[in-house]
């Protein structure tokens, strides 16, 4: 019996500390998979009772992972280049200078061109009113004095017209009235007939100088029969309210 007993008393033994060896492997294994690897030193343990596990650099170290290439960016992945507030309005000043050039020059153009047709159209209207007041202002009659002078006055402008009156009226008239003085004066032609010899010396849009060649026929007491002159006369055409008036005669 007491043998028996023995036996079974260390099977009892036996059988617990096995047991207990289990136990502990068991929730040493649970322990270890739950606890999370801290900083702290071996040994310490938290308020669950959890253990640290400390793990150690790689002999070489740690390494970075390599930088990505450039192309391993795609193209519309790249941030987009916007234009700096400078560059915006340095641009902005550059197409403003560029466009008031362009209209000051299309303007320029345009004022050449119209003061061009303007001159053009002075010349005509000059040469056809020089051609009207010269036969006027270059002729009188000793019997009408007053009358041709007013007419040839409605031609002037100017000083000129204030000179003519002051001439006609001191050396003319006196002496076309002693002599029985007549002059007349015509716009010399071609023989076989045309145009009268008339044309442009200068010319702007207000202003042009004509150069005509006058036949005057002259007649007086100091002369036997009638004496005929040719003379070339340039006579400078100006624009007036009125229209073309004669502002300056010079018998070349």
């Amino acid at each position: 019996m007491p043998k028996t007993t023995t036996g079974t008393t260390t099977r009892r033994t036996m059988t617990a500390a096995a047991r207990a060896a289990a136990k502990r492997a068991e929730r040493g294994h649970r322990d270890a998979n739950s606890t999370p690897a801290t900083d702290e030193a071996p040994g310490a343990e938290g308020s669950s009772g959890a253990r640290t596990v400390l793990i150690d650099a790689p002999k070489d170290g740690w390494q970075d992972p390599p930088e990505p290439s450039p192309e391993t960016f795609d193209e519309d992945d790249a941030p987009e280049e916007r234009p700096t507030p400078g560059r915006g309005r340095l641009l902005t000043v550059l197409l403003a200078v560029l466009l008031v050039a362009s209209l000051a020059a299309a303007f320029a153009l345009a004022w050449k061109s119209w003061d061009a047709r303007r001159t053009e159209t002075a010349r005509t209207e000059a040469v056809a009113a020089a051609q009207k007041a010269a036969p006027v202002v270059l002729s009188y009659d000793y019997r009408h004095l007053d009358r041709d002078f007013a007419r040839a006055r409605a031609h002037l402008t100017g000083d000129f017209r204030d000179e003519y009156g002051k001439t006609t009226k001191t050396v003319v008239g006196p002496t076309a009235t002693k002599y029985h003085g007549v002059v007349k004066a015509t716009i010399a032609a071609p023989a076989s007939g045309g145009t009268p010899a008339a044309s442009v010396v200068s010319a702007s849009s207000d202003k042009v100088v004509v150069l005509l060649f006058v036949n005057q026929v002259t007649e007086s007491t100091q002369v036997s029969g009638s004496r005929v002159d040719l003379n070339r006369v340039r006579m400078t055409m100006t624009r007036t309210d009125e229209g073309w008036k004669v502002s300056a005669v010079d018998a070349l």
